[in-house]
């Protein structure tokens, strides 16, 4: 009575592992959610009584043309015209799998990736193709023989703190990445939710603007520096992609949430935006290095890591050869949350890794959880 595709329908972990997590006396690592402290505070005062009624599927020009103004800043030249309004960024996913996705097709992905990224590409009959990350981004020589090997439809990349590994792309890898799929003609998703949550110096300068011949579409988001309720994000794409994402968001959900535009383009040309930016990192900041102290105090012998120079995890790698799936229920027991490493790749395997956010709990509850969580697994070497 289905469709065929529903059998490869995953859930996601992070919601199932959200929803217990969210209970008052549960200290939470596990999901990217961001400091209901740090959230600009709303305000509708002005809004128009005209965006009650429909609005246009590509957007408002006045959201695209801000956006396109932020995205040239970063070297990206767009215009209003280059810029698709998204009902949350993982829309985005969604819609460049039915515009690449059959079954059976080669998609290119990091391993680790975004597990939302496999749930949706996989939902669509995708054949990942895996290539490890490096801690100057993606393994440059893999990729390569990949590339020719399996020639891949698309490549879905985190290049800028990646999710979950907080890996940053050197200049070299980006340079050597977008050369690589003019050279092959891959087309690039560039994922870039962290870019603007940097607190050490990197390179962050978009792959999609060394592009010269090859596809490409780059997805932003406002809910990491703004307000995630309102899944309000975009896409930029090139040229010849635009048609056919337009038509798919139509048939989606016809146009993104008006109000919801109407605050984050109020938001987005403040004069208080700069500011508010500097804020944002200055907090995140702080506690990165909170987790990064509790870390080294708790973990120091028995997990490896690097301390991200930006976005909202660290990514760990136990000493010992177990899997960190199994730490999952303890640590719940013990009223601590955080994500196994295993959702984060695209092809099945054992891992002894697991993400940790350091964006949500308070100070005293990242001390406290990261203490907790290295009993845990103390107990079970």
């Amino acid at each position: 009575m289905f469709s065929e595709r529903i059998n490869r329908l995953q859930g996601s972990l992070v919601r199932e592992i959200l929803a217990v997590a969210n209970q008052p006396d549960m200290i939470s690592f596990a999901g990217g959610l961001p400091a209901p402290e740090a959230m600009p505070k709303l305000d509708f005062t002005g809004l128009p009584d005209n965006l009650s009624q429909y609005g246009p599927s590509e957007g408002e020009k006045w959201l695209r043309e801000a956006v396109a103004a932020e995205m040239s800043k970063n070297g990206v030249k767009v215009g209003a015209e280059d810029i698709l309004i998204l009902t949350g960024s993982q829309q985005g996913l969604d819609l460049s799998a039915k515009l690449f996705v059959d079954e059976g097709t080669p998609v290119m992905v990091e391993a680790p990736t975004f597990l939302a990224a496999v749930q949706c590409y996989s939902l669509y009959g995708a054949r990942f193709v895996e290539v490890p990350l490096t801690a100057t981004g993606v393994d440059l020589d893999e990729l390569e023989r990949k590339v020719k090997s399996e020639r891949p439809r698309f490549a879905y990349l985190i290049p800028t703190f990646q999710n979950p590994s907080g890996v940053c792309y050197d200049e070299a890898a980006r340079q050597r990445v977008a050369d690589l799929f003019d050279e092959y003609n891959v087309t690039l998703l560039e994922d870039e939710p962290y870019r603007e949550l940097v607190y050490d110096q990197c390179d962050r300068a978009p792959i999609c603007a060394r592009l010269k011949k090859a596809s490409w579409i780059h997805f932003g988001t406002f809910s990491k520096t703004a307000i995630p309720g309102l899944r309000v994000a975009y896409l930029a794409c090139s040229p010849d992609l635009m048609p056919h994402l337009y038509k798919l968001k139509q048939a989606a959900d016809l146009h993104t949430n008006r109000q919801g535009q109407w605050a984050m383009h109020k938001l987005l040309t403040s004069s208080d935006y700069p500011a508010h930016i500097a804020r944002l990192r200055q907090f995140y900041h702080g506690k990165r290095d909170i987790m990064a102290a509790a870390l080294d105090k708790h973990f120091h012998d028995i997990a490896d890591w690097v301390k991200p120079p930006g976005g909202l995890f660290f990514w760990l790698k136990l000493k010992a050869n177990i899997d960190s799936y199994d730490l999952l229920q303890p640590a719940l027991d013990r009223k601590v949350a955080f994500m196994p490493g295993k959702p984060f790749y695209a092809v099945p395997r054992v891992s002894n890794e697991l993400r940790l956010n350091f964006s949500h709990a308070s100070p005293e509850k990242i001390e406290e959880g990261v203490k907790t969580l290295a009993e845990v697994i103390r107990a079970h070497l």
